[in-house]
């Protein structure tokens, strides 16, 4: 599965027009200075001897991400550094990328024996969690923005470490990978030649329960998931595409049928399958004539999955005050009250101090009324639609933590929900809450 550059030239040639699909410009980007690839020992449990190579960006963000980006066969982590643009993005956005390597190297991931395949079960999976974890404890990485990429063999870990960690993950991006379980041999670094053939087919029933079965009993929220594949794949045949469609699509809940198709760039045939509310839960690409060489360099691809995972939002900056304008109803965020635990709702501004927010350095939205000065909070840590936000007494939890987005969004940093005007509501008094990211215009923000 070592990622072959024969069809480098004939792609690169997309990049412009797939900036356009995600609305980006990378040539336009700011460029931080360049950081280095630091290898990093003694992190933790790491039953099969895996080595970690982490990239931390010059201009990181404070409570940085973390993508853990994962080679394929014959691959190291500093060759997957190198070959790819994911270091490049890193110093756009300020996120950190763990890059690790199977042991012996070059060798393939373990995504074949039970170990691998069971939540905490040993093999490869433990050291990556020990990564992630090291990263979180001495390099700051918000444990509540984790995501993960690979290709080939490491698109197949990206589907099993989504499966067994999906409190873990927030997204993933697998690229050339196959289903969960897939390539289940009973051994460790088994090749399952029925599944690299395209030969393994399930219903998404079927697919969905395998991948549910790496966590038994686990009912919280699932990351959601984008998918790559050529369609000259000869490697990893291109059945495999559908056949982790199925899976993803049932274990996200939502139809098998897309919710839209379009070709963003020549070649590329791009299918969402999206929740009730409208938010994209599985991203699927097909790229025509491509073979075993995904994602290509410079050709945007790496991009497309890094805006899919949310990880291009600005940096936040520290400090601003100003009113919190909802923009869809035209009115701002408004405290109805000085005691703590009161529901924030809208109400038309007047630039009052119940309705001037202070974001600060490390990332709270405060308001200030009568001399007390109250945190924007998630209720209870909640971490479910509908949750409340409210304001409570400062404590610096992650759940008084938001990002100002620059695509208009106020997430919570320990949930990643959107604060959300309820029922698209523009009447004065309208509660806000926490609610999934959908696009919706009663989910766009400007402060100040």
């Amino acid at each position: 599965m070592f990622r072959s550059r024969s069809l480098t030239s004939r792609l690169l040639g997309i990049a412009a027009a797939v900036g356009l699909a995600v609305g980006l410009s990378l040539q336009a980007a700011p460029q931080a200075a360049a950081a280095s690839l630091t290898q990093v020992t003694n992190f933790g449990t790491n039953p099969t001897g895996l080595a970690m190579h982490l990239y931390v960006p010059a201009a990181v963000k404070p409570n940085p991400p973390v993508l853990l980006a994962l080679h394929g066969c014959q691959g190291t982590g500093p060759y997957l550094y190198s070959s790819t643009d994911f270091a490049q993005l890193a110093d756009q956005y300020g996120f950190l990328v763990i890059y690790p390597s199977t042991s012996p190297s070059g060798s393939c991931w373990d995504v074949s024996s039970d170990q691998a395949l069971t939540r905490g079960g040993g093999s490869d999976p433990v050291g990556l969690m020990s990564m992630i974890t090291y990263t979180e404890q001495h390099y700051g990485g918000n444990p509540n923005a984790v995501y993960v990429t690979g290709e080939s063999s490491g698109g197949m870990m990206t589907n099993v470490m989504l499966a067994d960690y999906p409190d873990v993950f927030k997204a993933g991006a697998a690229f050339m990978g196959v289903p969960q379980h897939c390539f289940y041999t009973a051994s460790v670094r088994g090749w399952n030649a029925p599944c690299a053939q395209g030969q393994v087919s399930m219903t998404p029933q079927q697919w969905g329960n395998l991948a549910r079965g790496a966590y038994p009993g686990y009912t919280g929220p699932r990351p959601r998931v984008q998918l790559w594949h050529g369609t000259a794949d000869t490697i990893l045949n291109y059945n495999n595409l559908r056949e982790e469609i199925k899976q993803w699509t049932d274990v996200l809940g939502v139809s098998q049928t897309p919710s839209a198709t379009d070709t963003p760039a020549s070649g590329w045939t791009r299918t969402r399958y999206n929740n009730g509310a409208g938010t994209t839960q599985v991203e699927a690409y097909s790229i025509a004539g491509a073979g075993h060489q995904l994602p290509v360099q410079g050709a945007g691809m790496a991009a497309n999955a890094i805006h899919f995972m949310g990880l291009d939002a600005a940096a936040p900056a520290g400090g601003g005050t100003g009113q919190l304008r909802a923009l869809g109803a035209g009115k701002c965020l408004t405290d109805p009250s000085t005691a703590a635990g009161s529901q924030q709702q809208i109400a038309g501004c007047n630039g009052a101090a119940n309705q001037t927010w202070t974001r600060t350095a490390s990332n709270q939205l405060t308001v200030t009324v009568g001399g007390a000065t109250l945190c924007l909070d998630a209720e209870a840590k909640g971490t479910a639609n509908g949750t409340r936000a409210i304001v409570w007494t400062c404590n610096g939890q992650p759940n008084q933590q938001w990002q100002v987005n620059q695509n208009g969004t106020v997430t919570g940093v320990q949930s990643g929900l959107c604060l959300d005007v309820a029922g698209l509501g523009t009447a004065d008094g309208t509660p806000v809450q926490l609610w999934s990211c959908s696009g919706g215009s009663n989910q766009q923000w400007k402060l100040g």
